[in-house]
This record gives C-alpha cells, sequence and structure tokens, in this order.
C-alpha cells in the first residue's frame, strides 16, 4: 500500500504562505546532525518546506502579482509579528507572509 501525504485543508490567501518548519523550536543542530535538546539556535533565520501558497498580492494596478516560491520549496523564514503558529490535520505550521522568506534553497 503506497504512502500518500494528505494535502492541507487550508489555502493561503494572497501572498501569505504555510511553512512546515524543519527544526523543531528551542533546539539546535550540530554540523555533524545532532540535536541539542533545549538550546537556543544562535541563528536569526528557521528552515522550513513550503506545504502551500495563496496565488499572489493584486497590484495597484489590479494585476496578480505571482509568489516567488512554491509548494515543496525548502526555505529560510523569519518569525515577524506577522506569523502565525497554527495547526492543521495535526501538523505544526507556520502562516506568514511572502515578504518573511529570507531563501529558497536550490
Amino acid at each position: 500500500m503506497a504512502k500518500t501525504t494528505k494535502q492541507p485543508t487550508v489555502m493561503p490567501l494572497a501572498d501569505r504562505v504555510l511553512i512546515k518548519p524543519l527544526e523543531a523550536k528551542g533546539e539546535a543542530t550540530t554540523a555533524s546532525g545532532i540535536i541539542l535538546p533545549g538550546k537556543e539556535n544562535s541563528e536569526k533565520h528557521e528552515r522550513g518546506e513550503i506545504v502551500a501558497a495563496g496565488l499572489g498580492r493584486f497590484s495597484a494596478e489590479g494585476k496578480r502579482v505571482a509568489l516567488e516560491v512554491k509548494k515543496g520549496d525548502i526555505v529560510w523564514y523569519k518569525r515577524g509579528y506577522d506569523a502565525e503558529e497554527v495547526k492543521v490535520g495535526g501538523v505544526e505550521l507556520v502562516l506568514t507572509s511572502e515578504g518573511n522568506i529570507l531563501a529558497v534553497e536550490k
């Protein structure tokens, strides 16, 4: 029997994205991959995978401006004041705007 990934039941609007964090909050990872529980990561950003993305915001001219990220992208992001921690289908996710995404890993 093939394992299927359930799609999120929430679709972000405009320039919002749902991100699944790849590192647990409050943990740091050494270069060799060892998790150090309870030790805050000294970096200012977090890594995550885009699980859903909105269609983009509208410009002043009324044209849709598409997002630069898409589902499946691994991104570096910051948890700004407009980032919300949400639970969708039992999974902890971050709902934030594309402006809080700093980089996309290639």
